[in-house]
């Protein structure tokens, strides 16, 4: 299972560690992932996701998990996360 947030795109970095002597050796920086159930007020129903906490304060920030799948970009969502989003999309035109 890769190390990337669903709703963000979030993943690893890559970097140095860097000793008081300046020796550089590689180090990864992987992102603080956490396994999560939303809910969407519009479908009435849960969702499980793995999203980075950054990720977590955004949906927060923007009003719940409707409001951030209908604002944020395609390419940034995961594929279980833009099958919600078509979801919202063909209840919001139905309704």
């Amino acid at each position: 299972m890769s190390r990337i947030c669903e709703l963000t795109g979030k993943g690893r970095q890559i970097g140095h560690n860097v000793s008081h002597a300046n020796n550089k050796t590689k180090k990864t920086f992987l992102p603080n992932l956490q396994n999560v159930t939303l809910l969407s007020e519009k479908l009435d129903r849960s969702f499980k996701f793995r999203v980075s906490t950054h990720g977590l304060r955004s949906v927060e920030h923007n009003g719940g998990l409707d409001n951030w799948l209908l604002k944020t970009s395609d390419e940034k969502l995961s594929a279980s996360a833009l099958k919600v989003k078509r979801e919202l999309k063909k209840s919001a035109a139905a309704a």
